[in-house]
């Protein structure tokens, strides 16, 4: 059991030096269990906290917390955000001078550094310090690299199995946001931890938007895009280092402040292209896969896949490098043919060729997919979710479905006569009833389920397969030849009497996008939040750190909503902590204490709005405060929303629909956000009031 002394440090320490008030789901648990020195492996989402599981116990232990890390440009990105939180830290690479490595290794001896950040390569260069004398606890981030059967697998990673032999009594803790039943079994015989205890989180990126789009006309859909977003980054991941370069070139060609990464670049100008965008002078980055990973940029709010990932678990990671603060967050792919074929030319010859054309096959399945992208992501990595997540394109326009019930059972109750032990065209050969040599040498035609889906045929079985995996009722075992597997939702398919919707399989076909002028965006409103983003860039432009070191967008977007005025109030805003309000308190403090100011002066300025709601908070009707100011209920109703866009309490849900609200939201996208209000009223036939449409695009605008 963890000590009352420690125990009662935990929530001082992650208010004062990372600003939070409680702990995000399973944090807790797994510092306590660091803190007991056990061995842990934790799968947790991109932004989901996992830093904070090896950085906090850091604080806590008498010595130093090693950290291992893929990739040495991106240390000193994790380095400067502790030390922005007065956490003392630093990194340990080849490159450095002799006398920096021995200043570090005098810091450990000393103990005047809690976190170290070292890439596999130069741990035998650490030989000197890996002693259980100095070193507390060691972290091995990115922990799928260890694992052929992951995706982003490096052999300098496979090495990292003498830790547990050297450093015996020292804590490990693994940790990943994309790993696989069979990635996460591997990494644990790897690391020589096969007791640790395990920790999975939730997959589950709510505030990241999903949507799959054709392929056609790309650098026109996604200059529309970019340009409806002009102060948000975005990362654009394309295939080849010429699409990266082409790409950046016709998206500058347009005014977009964009620039392109690639291995081929050299070392001077990856780390500019990197350091620009983290420091919000380039907008937009098109980069290959291995830009983002390790950067804690929290104010990525978009993600474009330009080509098809390979596989599902580099699709995740991808998009989980948007709204790691939490805010809404768009993750768009591009689907095509052409990509497919390509990545499969790619990938032939190598040593696990038929691993990773079976997680491309998945991923195409996820492009193809007519049931919520959200669960077919998720019951990849075993997390199973009973409702559709309302917040991907399947689920924003879904398709028609069909009570599918007999075809799973007949499906499921073949996987299990097949001791889930067979991959899926075996399935459905036993279906269809198939008397080639696979079956008969196996014994598969003597089955009571052979023959019992015959009447369908193989393609629309295949499709109906698909759907079942990506509903979760069944799963493909890539590390046993990729054999279809049951889940816990087969067991209410086949007893328990549980429905299935299906959809009729379809030959899948690439969208025409008709081409539209492309209009410019229109300028920001004077809002709180803009003037906190404008002074956030000057602190981090007088600094020199990343804007979101100083804070995230989520904390400013708190801050306009509470507006705090005095130290306490600050304080109280998640994102702030003791360091951060002694260092730029006051600054946010007088700009807060200026915009309210301001907005005094022109609401006096603005009686007659102010005149309407007093009258509405003494429970007049829309009528009653028309007759008694002598106005028409339009005028009445253009009051309320501009009061409820100041932030004043009016209900506007009393007078418009949510299904209403989601029905103009949608027309704004499809009318470029119109300035006026007619487009609306005649798209909808008049069957939405003016009034309606107005009071849904001040919620609209508001919701930002």
């Amino acid at each position: 059991m963890l000590s009352t002394e420690n125990q009662e440090k935990l929530l001082p320490t992650l208010k004062k030096y990372f600003g939070y008030d409680q702990f995000r789901t399973q944090q807790q648990e797994i510092i306590e269990s660091v803190l007991l020195k056990n061995d842990n492996l934790v799968i947790m989402p991109t932004g989901g906290g996992k830093s904070i599981c090896f950085q906090l116990p850091a604080l806590l232990f008498d010595g130093l917390t090693l950290v291992i890390s893929p990739l040495i440009a991106l240390m000193k990105d994790q380095v400067d955000g502790l030390n922005a939180n007065g956490i003392a830290a630093d990194f340990y690479n080849s490159s450095q001078e002799t006398h920096e490595q021995n200043s570090i290794f005098d810091k450990v001896v000393n103990k005047e550094i809690k976190l170290l950040y070292v890439a596999p390569e130069s741990l035998q260069l650490l030989q000197n310090i890996l002693t259980e004398e100095h070193v507390s606890c060691i972290a091995i981030d990115e922990a799928h690299c260890i694992s052929s059967w992951g995706h982003d697998f490096r052999p300098s990673y496979q090495q990292l199995g003498f830790l547990k032999k050297t450093l015996p009594n020292t804590p490990i803790i693994a940790l990943t946001a994309t790993a696989d039943k069979a990635t996460r079994r591997d990494i644990l015989d790897q690391l020589n931890i096969p007791n640790a205890k395990r920790f999975l989180a939730s997959f589950d990126r709510k505030n990241i938007e999903l949507e799959v789009r054709p392929a056609n006309d790309r650098v026109l859909q996604i200059l529309k895009f970019v340009r409806k977003k002009p102060n948000e980054a975005g990362i654009i991941y394309c295939l080849s280092r010429k699409s990266t370069e082409d790409l950046a070139s016709k998206l500058k060609q347009n005014g977009i402040n964009a620039t392109a990464y690639h291995a081929g670049l050299n070392f001077l100008e990856r780390t500019k292209t990197q350091e620009d965008f983290i420091y919000d002078k380039t907008q937009v980055v098109c980069a290959t896969i291995a830009f983002g990973m390790g950067i804690d940029k929290s104010n990525v709010r978009w993600v474009i896949h330009y080509n098809m990932p390979k596989n599902i678990e580099g699709y995740y990671q991808e998009i989980g490098r948007s709204g790691r603060d939490g805010m809404k967050a768009t993750a768009i792919l591009f689907h095509s043919y052409s990509d497919v074929i390509q990545l499969r030319k790619f990938m032939s010859g190598a040593a696990n060729e038929e691993v990773q054309a079976a997680k491309l096959e998945r991923m195409k399945q996820f492009s193809e997919a007519t049931t919520c992208r959200r669960k077919i992501l998720l019951s990849y990595f075993g997390e199973l979710m009973a409702k559709n997540c309302g917040n991907c394109d399947v689920c924003k326009n879904p398709p028609q479905f069909f009570n599918g019930t007999v075809i799973a059972q007949k499906a499921l109750s073949v996987i299990a006569r097949l001791k889930e032990e067979e991959a899926t065209g075996t399935v459905i050969d036993v279906l269809r009833g198939a008397h080639n040599a696979t079956i008969l040498d196996k014994g598969y035609d003597k089955l009571k389920s052979h023959g019992v889906g015959k009447e369908i045929s193989w393609r629309d079985w295949q499709q109906y397969i698909i759907q079942l995996i990506n509903q979760g009722f069944c799963e493909i075992a890539f590390h046993k030849n990729n054999a279809l597997r049951l889940t816990n939702f087969s067991k209410k398919v086949l007893f328990e009497n549980e429905i299935v919707y299906l959809t009729k399989p379809v030959e899948v076909k690439e969208k025409e996008v008709v081409e539209k002028a492309i209009k410019e965006p229109k300028v920001k409103k004077d809002t709180l939040f803009e003037r906190l983003r404008k002074l956030r860039h000057q602190i981090a432009l007088d600094e020199n750190i990343p804007a979101y070191l100083v804070f995230s967008d989520a904390t400013l977007k708190e801050m306009e909503r509470a507006r705090p005025m005095c130290e306490a109030d600050l304080l109280e805003i998640s994102g702030v902590g003791q360091r951060k309000l002694e260092v730029y308190g006051d600054d946010f403090i007088a700009e807060i204490v200026s915009f309210v100011g301001s907005k005094v002066k022109k609401e006096r300025k603005n009686d007659t709005n102010l005149v309407t709601y007093e009258l509405y908070k003494e429970g007049l009707s829309i009528d009653e405060i028309a007759k008694k100011r002598n106005l028409k209920s339009t005028t009445i109703f253009s009051h309320l929303a501009k009061l409820y866009t100041d932030g004043k309490n009016v209900d506007i849900h009393s007078f418009v629909s949510n299904e209403e609200v989601e029905k103009i939201r949608k027309a704004q996208e499809e009318l470029e956000n119109p300035p006026a209000l007619k487009p609306y009223f005649d798209l909808f036939e008049g069957q939405i009031e003016y009034f309606k449409i107005r009071l849904a695009l001040a919620m609209i605008e508001k919701e930002g």
